[in-house]
């Protein structure tokens, strides 16, 4: 027993003398878990919400629509003519309702992209709701248009409900591509920054060094062997979300394959510079989560990052993963093509060009 006593005191003696491990394992958390607050509790007592309405000049002049914009503050939101609408609830403080005017086709974008969950129209002189049925999201604020329009009535004869069932507008479109994208960062980064700084702990690359083997080689091995698995690992992933969940690829699959091997080369870059100096195994871990774990919660993989604050926006649009999920998603539900996509393949070949030019020039071996 007293042996065993003395093998617990060691391992808590590894960890607090690492203050990195005492970072990422206590600091780190409390960060994530901040950022994930500022998403989904960003200022409980005023709301914000976006609804798209799709109708002509005359058709806004038509009595149905009169408890909709009456006291609301017209503006200009991103190109688009926006009419706001605050609400006061007694119970939950205040709901500001942006209504976007646009056509059809840019209101499904909106839709896709997440930045919106209900389109309004107008049909046989009939407020027409289109959402997603199964977007909880969606039904909760169609109940509370609906009771703006009709002065708190539930449903009126002036409305009528149409399921939205397009492809690419439920919420399984959006998430694969997120999925995707995700699945790519961790392979690459897990497989080849962890393996590497793995072996310079056990002293294995000092011994392969002096070897007569090409350290070009070695590198390059790894790489090579993680693409090709991260690539079968997109394919699997992408045959199960068709024949499960009837995912299509609206958009040029050619531009799908250089979408995620300029993503893979981008992580591969990354993965490179992290494991360039580290020795220890437990850092690396923190640095590896430092950098998957914030992309996993910022860049729109599981929801849209237009719930964070508008200030944050720009900048998360500047991380690789929300580069790589954007390119992959608007391939997929979008319908884009190789130009579309282009300044995405661009950015994170640029990301891997740099970042892997200067790993290797510090890389460490021993």
């Amino acid at each position: 027993m007293k042996h065993f006593i003395q093998l617990i005191i060691i391992q808590f003696k590894e960890f607090y003398r690492e203050p990195g491990a005492l970072f990422w394992s206590f600091i780190f958390p409390i960060l994530i878990s901040a950022g994930l607050g500022i998403a989904f509790n960003n200022d409980q007592a005023h709301e914000y919400k976006k609804i798209a309405i799709v109708i002509s000049e005359e058709a806004e002049k038509d009595s149905i629509w009169n408890n909709i914009f009456s006291n609301t503050k017209l503006s200009q939101e991103n190109g688009y003519q926006t009419h706001s609408k605050t609400i006061k609830n007694y119970s939950n403080g205040e709901t500001t309702y942006n209504f976007i005017k646009t056509d059809m086709d840019n209101a499904v974008i909106l839709l896709k992209r997440g930045i919106i969950s209900l389109i309004l129209t107008q049909k046989d002189g009939k407020i027409d709701y289109l959402f997603d049925a199964h977007n909880s999201e969606a039904k909760l604020l169609f109940l509370e248009i609906s009771s703006i329009s009709n002065n708190s009535k539930l449903v009126s004869e002036n409305e009528v409900i149409s399921p939205l069932t397009k492809i690419g507008t439920r919420y399984i479109d959006f998430l694969i591509p997120g999925l995707i994208a995700m699945g790519i960062m961790s392979s690459v980064l897990w497989g080849i920054s962890y393996g590497l700084i793995e072996k310079r702990s056990k002293k294995l690359l000092r011994r392969m060094v002096a070897t007569p083997m090409r350290k070009s080689y070695f590198l390059l091995a790894n790489i090579v062997s993680r693409l090709v698995l991260t690539l079968l690992d997109t394919l699997f992933l992408i045959i199960f979300a068709h024949f499960a969940f009837d995912i299509q690829i609206q958009g040029s699959i050619f531009g799908l394959i250089l979408v995620i091997l300029s993503g893979n080369f981008a992580f591969m870059g990354i993965s490179i510079l992290i494991a360039s100096r580290t020795s220890n195994p437990q850092v690396g871990n923190g640095f590896i989560s430092a950098i998957t774990m914030p992309m996993m919660v910022l860049s729109g993989i599981f929801f849209s990052y237009q719930n964070f604050p508008s200030w944050a926006i720009p900048v998360i649009q500047t991380l690789p993963l929300t580069t790589l999920t954007d390119g992959v998603r608007s391939i997929f539900i979008e319908g884009a093509g190789i130009l579309q996509v282009l300044k995405s393949i661009l950015i994170l070949s640029g990301i891997g060009i740099v970042t892997f030019t200067i790993g290797l020039k510090i890389f460490k071996w021993y």
